[in-house]
Protein backbone atom coordinates (compact mmCIF):
# COMPACT_ATOMS: atom_id res chain seq x y z
CA UNK A 1 0.00 0.00 0.00
CA UNK A 2 1.02 3.59 -0.57
CA UNK A 3 2.33 5.67 2.34
CA UNK A 4 -0.52 7.07 4.39
CA UNK A 5 -1.62 10.59 3.46
CA UNK A 6 -3.12 12.81 6.10
CA UNK A 7 -6.64 13.91 5.27
CA UNK A 8 -7.38 16.23 8.17
CA UNK A 9 -6.83 19.22 5.87
CA UNK A 10 -10.06 18.46 4.04
CA UNK A 11 -12.42 20.13 6.47
CA UNK A 12 -13.15 23.17 4.30
CA UNK A 13 -16.71 24.08 3.46
CA UNK A 14 -16.14 25.20 -0.11
CA UNK A 15 -18.54 28.09 0.43
CA UNK A 16 -18.22 31.26 -1.61
CA UNK A 17 -17.30 33.56 1.26
CA UNK A 18 -15.62 36.76 0.04
CA UNK A 19 -15.38 35.34 -3.48
CA UNK A 20 -14.42 38.67 -5.08
CA UNK A 21 -11.55 40.86 -4.01
CA UNK A 22 -11.53 44.64 -4.02
CA UNK A 23 -10.47 44.85 -7.69
CA UNK A 24 -13.40 42.77 -8.91
CA UNK A 25 -11.31 39.67 -9.62
CA UNK A 26 -12.16 36.30 -8.16
CA UNK A 27 -9.81 35.53 -5.31
CA UNK A 28 -9.75 31.88 -6.30
CA UNK A 29 -9.65 30.18 -9.68
CA UNK A 30 -8.74 27.02 -11.50
CA UNK A 31 -6.01 27.36 -14.11
CA UNK A 32 -4.88 25.24 -17.04
CA UNK A 33 -2.33 25.62 -19.85
CA UNK A 34 -2.72 25.61 -23.63
CA UNK A 35 -0.23 25.90 -26.49
CA UNK A 36 -0.49 25.65 -30.26
CA UNK A 37 -3.33 24.91 -32.64
CA UNK A 38 -3.71 21.22 -31.88
CA UNK A 39 -6.56 19.26 -30.34
CA UNK A 40 -5.78 20.02 -26.70
CA UNK A 41 -8.40 22.75 -26.93
CA UNK A 42 -10.93 19.90 -26.68
CA UNK A 43 -9.40 18.95 -23.36
CA UNK A 44 -9.82 22.49 -22.05
CA UNK A 45 -13.44 22.62 -23.22
CA UNK A 46 -14.10 19.29 -21.54
CA UNK A 47 -12.48 20.56 -18.34
CA UNK A 48 -14.55 23.76 -18.36
CA UNK A 49 -17.75 21.76 -18.78
CA UNK A 50 -16.67 19.25 -16.12
CA UNK A 51 -16.17 22.05 -13.59
CA UNK A 52 -19.57 23.45 -14.55
CA UNK A 53 -21.23 20.06 -14.08
CA UNK A 54 -19.54 19.71 -10.68
CA UNK A 55 -21.06 23.11 -9.79
CA UNK A 56 -17.74 24.73 -9.01
CA UNK A 57 -18.04 28.28 -7.71
CA UNK A 58 -14.82 29.40 -9.37
CA UNK A 59 -13.70 30.28 -12.92
CA UNK A 60 -11.27 28.47 -15.20
CA UNK A 61 -8.29 30.56 -16.30
CA UNK A 62 -6.43 29.43 -19.44
CA UNK A 63 -2.75 30.39 -19.50
CA UNK A 64 -2.03 30.22 -23.22
CA UNK A 65 0.92 30.85 -25.48
CA UNK A 66 0.64 33.34 -28.37
CA UNK A 67 0.31 30.58 -30.97
CA UNK A 68 -3.17 29.57 -29.82
CA UNK A 69 -5.34 30.59 -32.82
CA UNK A 70 -8.21 33.03 -32.55
CA UNK A 71 -10.65 30.27 -33.53
CA UNK A 72 -9.70 28.30 -30.42
CA UNK A 73 -9.81 31.41 -28.25
CA UNK A 74 -13.38 32.07 -29.35
CA UNK A 75 -14.34 28.51 -28.43
CA UNK A 76 -12.87 28.97 -24.95
CA UNK A 77 -14.53 32.36 -24.46
CA UNK A 78 -17.86 30.76 -25.40
CA UNK A 79 -17.32 28.31 -22.53
CA UNK A 80 -16.75 31.15 -20.04
CA UNK A 81 -12.99 30.67 -19.74
CA UNK A 82 -10.77 33.57 -18.70
CA UNK A 83 -7.92 33.82 -21.21
CA UNK A 84 -4.44 34.85 -20.16
CA UNK A 85 -1.88 35.08 -22.96
CA UNK A 86 1.61 34.50 -21.61
CA UNK A 87 5.09 34.93 -23.08
CA UNK A 88 6.96 31.62 -23.46
CA UNK A 89 9.75 30.81 -21.01
CA UNK A 90 12.71 28.93 -22.44
CA UNK A 91 15.19 26.81 -20.50
CA UNK A 92 18.86 27.82 -20.48
CA UNK A 93 20.86 26.68 -23.51
CA UNK A 94 22.73 24.13 -21.40
CA UNK A 95 19.45 22.36 -20.62
CA UNK A 96 17.93 22.15 -24.10
CA UNK A 97 19.70 18.91 -25.01
CA UNK A 98 17.97 17.20 -22.09
CA UNK A 99 14.47 18.44 -22.92
CA UNK A 100 11.92 17.14 -25.38
CA UNK A 101 9.88 19.79 -27.19
CA UNK A 102 6.93 19.45 -24.85
CA UNK A 103 9.07 19.87 -21.75
CA UNK A 104 10.60 23.01 -23.24
CA UNK A 105 7.08 24.38 -23.55
CA UNK A 106 6.30 23.34 -20.00
CA UNK A 107 8.75 25.90 -18.62
CA UNK A 108 6.14 28.50 -19.60
CA UNK A 109 3.79 27.17 -16.94
CA UNK A 110 5.90 29.00 -14.37
CA UNK A 111 4.03 32.14 -15.48
CA UNK A 112 1.00 31.15 -13.45
CA UNK A 113 2.86 32.03 -10.24
CA UNK A 114 2.60 35.63 -11.46
CA UNK A 115 -1.23 35.63 -11.51
CA UNK A 116 -1.37 37.63 -8.30
CA UNK A 117 -4.93 38.83 -8.87
CA UNK A 118 -5.84 35.43 -7.41
CA UNK A 119 -5.00 34.52 -3.83
CA UNK A 120 -5.14 30.76 -4.46
CA UNK A 121 -5.39 28.62 -7.59
CA UNK A 122 -5.75 24.96 -8.50
CA UNK A 123 -3.73 23.98 -11.55
CA UNK A 124 -5.17 21.23 -13.77
CA UNK A 125 -3.62 19.85 -16.96
CA UNK A 126 -5.84 19.98 -20.03
CA UNK A 127 -5.99 16.16 -20.11
CA UNK A 128 -7.70 16.10 -16.71
CA UNK A 129 -11.40 15.84 -15.96
CA UNK A 130 -13.14 16.81 -12.74
CA UNK A 131 -16.03 14.48 -11.90
CA UNK A 132 -16.89 15.81 -8.46
CA UNK A 133 -16.71 19.20 -6.78
CA UNK A 134 -13.25 19.93 -5.38
CA UNK A 135 -13.79 23.56 -4.33
CA UNK A 136 -13.00 22.59 -0.73
CA UNK A 137 -9.33 22.27 -1.70
CA UNK A 138 -9.21 26.07 -1.78
CA UNK A 139 -9.96 26.03 1.95
CA UNK A 140 -6.82 24.12 2.87
CA UNK A 141 -4.33 25.95 5.06
CA UNK A 142 -2.49 28.75 3.29
CA UNK A 143 1.26 28.74 2.86
CA UNK A 144 1.64 25.25 1.41
CA UNK A 145 1.95 23.65 -2.01
CA UNK A 146 -0.40 20.65 -2.28
CA UNK A 147 -0.18 17.83 -4.83
CA UNK A 148 -0.69 14.08 -5.31
CA UNK A 149 2.17 11.61 -5.11
CA UNK A 150 3.35 10.24 -8.45
CA UNK A 151 4.10 6.72 -9.66
CA UNK A 152 7.49 5.60 -11.07
CA UNK A 153 6.29 2.48 -12.89
CA UNK A 154 5.54 3.84 -16.37
CA UNK A 155 8.16 4.16 -19.12
CA UNK A 156 8.21 7.93 -18.61
CA UNK A 157 10.59 7.16 -15.76
CA UNK A 158 12.69 4.61 -17.68
CA UNK A 159 15.92 6.57 -17.16
CA UNK A 160 15.50 6.78 -13.42
CA UNK A 161 17.13 4.49 -10.83
CA UNK A 162 13.65 3.92 -9.39
CA UNK A 163 12.41 2.39 -12.64
CA UNK A 164 15.58 0.35 -13.17
CA UNK A 165 15.15 -1.51 -9.87
CA UNK A 166 11.34 -1.59 -9.87
CA UNK A 167 10.97 0.74 -6.89
CA UNK A 168 7.87 2.92 -6.60
CA UNK A 169 6.81 5.28 -3.86
CA UNK A 170 3.21 4.12 -4.34
CA UNK A 171 4.17 0.72 -2.92
CA UNK A 172 7.55 1.11 -1.20
CA UNK A 173 7.36 -2.33 0.40
CA UNK A 174 7.00 -4.22 -2.90
CA UNK A 175 10.63 -3.58 -3.86
CA UNK A 176 12.78 -2.18 -1.07
CA UNK A 177 15.16 0.67 -1.81
CA UNK A 178 18.68 -0.85 -1.65
CA UNK A 179 20.72 0.40 1.29
CA UNK A 180 23.81 0.65 -0.93
CA UNK A 181 22.00 3.31 -2.99
CA UNK A 182 21.69 5.61 0.01
CA UNK A 183 18.51 7.12 1.38
CA UNK A 184 15.26 6.48 -0.52
CA UNK A 185 14.31 9.30 -2.88
CA UNK A 186 11.91 11.98 -1.76
CA UNK A 187 8.19 11.56 -2.47
CA UNK A 188 7.67 13.09 -5.91
CA UNK A 189 4.36 14.59 -6.97
CA UNK A 190 2.58 14.51 -10.31
CA UNK A 191 2.56 18.04 -11.73
CA UNK A 192 -0.74 17.62 -13.56
CA UNK A 193 -2.67 18.92 -10.56
CA UNK A 194 -1.62 21.09 -7.65
CA UNK A 195 -2.89 23.78 -5.30
CA UNK A 196 -0.75 26.89 -4.97
CA UNK A 197 -0.74 30.58 -4.10
CA UNK A 198 0.47 32.98 -6.81
CA UNK A 199 3.24 35.20 -5.56
CA UNK A 200 5.48 37.56 -7.53
CA UNK A 201 8.52 36.97 -5.33
CA UNK A 202 8.20 33.19 -5.71
CA UNK A 203 7.70 33.67 -9.44
CA UNK A 204 10.89 35.72 -9.80
CA UNK A 205 12.78 33.21 -7.64
CA UNK A 206 11.58 30.33 -9.83
CA UNK A 207 12.86 32.09 -12.93
CA UNK A 208 16.25 32.69 -11.35
CA UNK A 209 16.41 29.08 -10.18
CA UNK A 210 15.79 27.85 -13.73
CA UNK A 211 18.84 29.78 -14.88
CA UNK A 212 21.29 28.50 -12.27
CA UNK A 213 20.14 24.92 -11.64
CA UNK A 214 22.22 22.30 -13.48
CA UNK A 215 20.35 19.71 -15.56
CA UNK A 216 19.11 16.78 -13.51
CA UNK A 217 16.59 13.99 -13.90
CA UNK A 218 15.00 14.90 -10.58
CA UNK A 219 14.77 18.12 -8.63
CA UNK A 220 14.04 18.66 -4.98
CA UNK A 221 10.31 18.85 -4.34
CA UNK A 222 8.66 20.28 -1.25
CA UNK A 223 4.92 19.75 -0.98
CA UNK A 224 2.10 18.45 1.17
CA UNK A 225 0.66 15.22 -0.26
CA UNK A 226 -3.09 15.02 -0.76
CA UNK A 227 -5.10 11.84 -1.50
CA UNK A 228 -4.99 10.05 -4.84
CA UNK A 229 -8.65 10.82 -5.51
CA UNK A 230 -7.63 14.36 -6.50
CA UNK A 231 -5.37 13.27 -9.36
CA UNK A 232 -5.84 9.68 -10.46
CA UNK A 233 -3.21 9.06 -13.11
CA UNK A 234 -4.92 6.33 -15.15
CA UNK A 235 -1.83 4.10 -15.12
CA UNK A 236 -2.53 3.56 -11.42
CA UNK A 237 -5.40 1.30 -12.50
CA UNK A 238 -2.98 -1.39 -13.69
CA UNK A 239 0.18 -0.46 -11.80
CA UNK A 240 -1.29 -0.12 -8.30
CA UNK A 241 -4.93 -1.26 -8.33
CA UNK A 242 -4.91 -1.88 -4.58
CA UNK A 243 -4.37 1.84 -4.02
CA UNK A 244 -7.35 2.89 -6.14
CA UNK A 245 -10.97 3.21 -5.03
CA UNK A 246 -12.40 4.22 -8.39
CA UNK A 247 -15.87 5.01 -7.08
CA UNK A 248 -14.39 7.71 -4.84
CA UNK A 249 -12.18 9.38 -7.46
CA UNK A 250 -12.94 13.05 -8.09
CA UNK A 251 -10.26 13.95 -10.65
CA UNK A 252 -8.97 11.70 -13.45
CA UNK A 253 -5.72 12.38 -15.34
CA UNK A 254 -5.75 10.86 -18.85
CA UNK A 255 -1.98 10.98 -19.31
CA UNK A 256 -1.12 7.39 -20.26
CA UNK A 257 -0.30 6.67 -23.91
CA UNK A 258 -3.54 6.33 -25.85
CA UNK A 259 -5.80 7.50 -23.03
CA UNK A 260 -6.65 11.02 -24.28
CA UNK A 261 -10.44 10.75 -24.73
CA UNK A 262 -10.52 12.91 -27.86
CA UNK A 263 -7.92 10.63 -29.53
CA UNK A 264 -8.99 7.33 -28.00
CA UNK A 265 -8.93 4.24 -30.24
CA UNK A 266 -8.55 1.50 -27.63
CA UNK A 267 -5.64 0.01 -29.56
CA UNK A 268 -2.72 1.02 -27.34
CA UNK A 269 -1.45 -1.09 -24.45
CA UNK A 270 -3.95 -1.25 -21.55
CA UNK A 271 -6.53 0.80 -23.46
CA UNK A 272 -8.80 -2.22 -23.92
CA UNK A 273 -9.52 -2.32 -20.18
CA UNK A 274 -13.17 -1.86 -19.20
CA UNK A 275 -12.33 0.72 -16.52
CA UNK A 276 -10.43 2.83 -19.07
CA UNK A 277 -13.29 2.60 -21.57
CA UNK A 278 -15.70 3.65 -18.81
CA UNK A 279 -13.59 6.69 -17.87
CA UNK A 280 -13.26 7.72 -21.51
CA UNK A 281 -17.02 7.39 -21.96
CA UNK A 282 -17.60 9.55 -18.86
CA UNK A 283 -15.37 12.26 -20.35
CA UNK A 284 -17.31 12.19 -23.62
CA UNK A 285 -20.64 12.32 -21.76
CA UNK A 286 -19.57 15.65 -20.30
CA UNK A 287 -17.98 16.99 -23.48
CA UNK A 288 -21.07 16.20 -25.58
CA UNK A 289 -23.60 17.43 -23.01
CA UNK A 290 -25.00 20.60 -24.58
CA UNK A 291 -26.78 21.46 -21.33
CA UNK A 292 -23.35 22.17 -19.86
CA UNK A 293 -22.46 24.75 -22.50
CA UNK A 294 -22.51 28.38 -21.39
CA UNK A 295 -25.96 29.57 -22.39
CA UNK A 296 -26.51 32.53 -24.68
CA UNK A 297 -26.93 35.62 -22.56
CA UNK A 298 -25.56 33.88 -19.49
CA UNK A 299 -22.66 35.72 -17.92
CA UNK A 300 -19.46 33.76 -17.28
CA UNK A 301 -18.20 33.66 -13.71
CA UNK A 302 -16.09 36.75 -14.41
CA UNK A 303 -16.56 39.67 -16.75
CA UNK A 304 -12.79 39.81 -17.15
CA UNK A 305 -12.04 37.72 -20.24
CA UNK A 306 -8.53 38.27 -21.50
CA UNK A 307 -5.22 39.80 -20.58
CA UNK A 308 -1.72 39.62 -22.00
CA UNK A 309 1.14 39.17 -19.56
CA UNK A 310 4.34 40.86 -20.68
CA UNK A 311 7.86 39.86 -19.77
CA UNK A 312 8.99 40.70 -16.29
CA UNK A 313 12.22 42.63 -15.85
CA UNK A 314 14.14 39.43 -15.18
CA UNK A 315 12.80 37.80 -18.35
CA UNK A 316 13.79 40.76 -20.53
CA UNK A 317 17.43 39.98 -19.77
CA UNK A 318 17.07 36.23 -20.38
CA UNK A 319 18.38 35.22 -23.79
CA UNK A 320 16.05 32.92 -25.68
CA UNK A 321 17.86 29.80 -26.91
CA UNK A 322 18.62 29.22 -30.55
CA UNK A 323 15.88 26.69 -31.10
CA UNK A 324 12.61 27.14 -32.97
CA UNK A 325 9.49 27.46 -30.87
CA UNK A 326 7.26 24.47 -31.51
CA UNK A 327 3.77 23.75 -30.16
CA UNK A 328 3.11 20.73 -27.97
CA UNK A 329 3.48 17.57 -30.08
CA UNK A 330 0.64 15.09 -30.42
CA UNK A 331 2.20 12.74 -27.88
CA UNK A 332 2.04 15.31 -25.09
Amino acid sequence: MAPEVAVDVFSGTGKMNSTLNSTGYYKRAFVTFLAGDGDYVKGVVGLAKGLRKAKSAYPLVVAMLPDVPEEHREILRSQGCILREIVPIYPPENQIEFAMAYYVINYSKLRIWNFEQYSKMIYLDADIQVFDNIDHLFDMEDGYFYAVMDCFCEKTWCNSPQFSIGYCQQCPDRVKWPAEMGSPPALYFNAGMFVFEPNRLIYEDLLRTVQITPPTLFAEQMYKPIPLVYNLVVAMLWQHPDNVELEKVKVVHYCAAGSKPWRFTGEEVNMDREDIKMLVAKWWDIYNDESLDLKEGESPVSADTEETNTKSSIMVSMREPAIPYVPAPSAA
